[in-house]
């Protein structure tokens, strides 16, 4: 299950650094034989200390039973150091209105659960996905429709119809306040979801919203990180691409498995990505290889980022519940020559 990037040049702007463990031993020859045998035998060494790199990552937190519904979505505001988490509350499809958004805290306790909510006579939110923070502004995928909302206060703002949408999915903000949005080009079907053919990647800048790119050859586009240069993309069929800020699309990649859904960099530059098909959170290395963080791990949805604590926020979309990781740090020895910027970090 290991997918290289043999083709591709890592850098502060490009998405995967390097991820490596080391650990060693070293054996000393056996002691000869003592020659007197009435000598009391020496006492058991202690066990050696395990190495840094060796000590075990802790075992996850797990928030369940308290509300959650069909949570698809997960942001860390490190404004507030809160976890903001979009529940869809039904069908990712149906507009119902019955859409929130909770917030969490990093201990994993509820401190609101309906912080915003579709029931509320001044809030309109159906199936909420993908969140993004840009400016004080909460930017929330919705269907055919970005939300809008004030950061601060939770207040609805005026939203961006997003003529032709079918299945609005996830949002991703550059370092200068671009707001990034996938379309999975999905609908529903005789059998659950299928293709639509809208597979785009739309952009907010100054307020105007705009087609970056638009076809069926993004194969079902669905996770975002953005950067300086553009966006990288990871999509359902099983791919990672980058879509340049003029539109292009370039330097595909094979992670393991398809269904892929949540896509982020952590502070020191690793990218991390889930898949349903494999029920695992994937971490890539500075070569291409992909190994797992977390598996055995049902529907995990739109990764969040911790970047205060090192952790990962992994949304069970079928399980109402959301699971919080710490990510393995980067050894000296693997560490990138030049850090690249944080993905999650709040635009200025």
């Amino acid at each position: 299950m290991k997918n290289r990037l043999s083709s591709v040049q890592w850098s502060a702007s490009a998405l995967a650094v390097g991820l490596c463990f080391a650990c060693g031993s070293s054996q000393m020859p056996p002691a000869e034989a003592p020659e007197q045998p009435a000598a009391e035998p020496a006492p058991a060494a202690e066990p050696a200390a395990p190495a840094a790199e060796e000590k075990a990552v802790p075992g996850p937190i797990v928030v369940k039973d308290v509300g959650l519904a069909t949570p698809e979505s997960v942001y860390y505001d490190a404004s507030s150091d809160v976890y903001l988490v979009s529940n869809i509350n039904g069908s990712p499809l149906d507009k119902d209105d019955n859409g929130f958004i909770s917030k969490l805290s990093p201990e994993g306790k509820v401190l609101e659960l309906k912080w915003i909510d579709g029931a509320s006579s001044e809030v309109e939110l159906n199936a909420p996905k993908g969140l993004g923070v840009a400016n004080g502004k909460l930017y929330v995928a919705d269907i055919d429709v970005i939300r809008v909302f004030d950061l601060s206060s939770g207040k609805a703002e005026k939203p961006i119809k997003v003529s032709g949408a079918s299945f609005l999915n996830d949002v991703a903000v550059a370092p200068d306040g671009t707001v990034f949005v996938s379309d999975t080009g999905l609908k529903a079907g005789k059998e659950g979801l299928e293709p639509a053919k809208k597979d785009a990647i739309y952009k907010v800048s100054g307020g105007k919203l705009s087609t970056l790119i638009k076809g069926e050859s993004l194969g079902l586009p669905n996770g975002l990180s953005a950067d300086a240069d553009g966006v990288w993309v990871a999509t359902w069929q099983g791919k990672l691409y980058r879509v340049t800020n003029d539109g292009k699309q370039e330097t595909e990649v094979s992670v393991p498995g398809e269904q892929l859904d949540g896509l982020l960099r952590t502070a020191d530059g690793q990218v991390v990505v889930s898949s349903w098909e494999k029920s695992t959170v994937y971490l890539g290395s500075a070569d291409g290889q992909f190994s797992p963080l977390v598996a055995d791990i049902k529907a995990p949805a739109d990764l969040g980022y911790d970047s205060q604590r090192n952790q990962i926020l992994v949304p069970l979309f079928q399980d109402n519940a959301i699971e919080i990781h710490k990510v393995p740090q980067l050894t000296a020895a693997a560490a990138p020559a030049a850090a690249p910027a944080n993905a999650t970090a709040e635009a200025k």
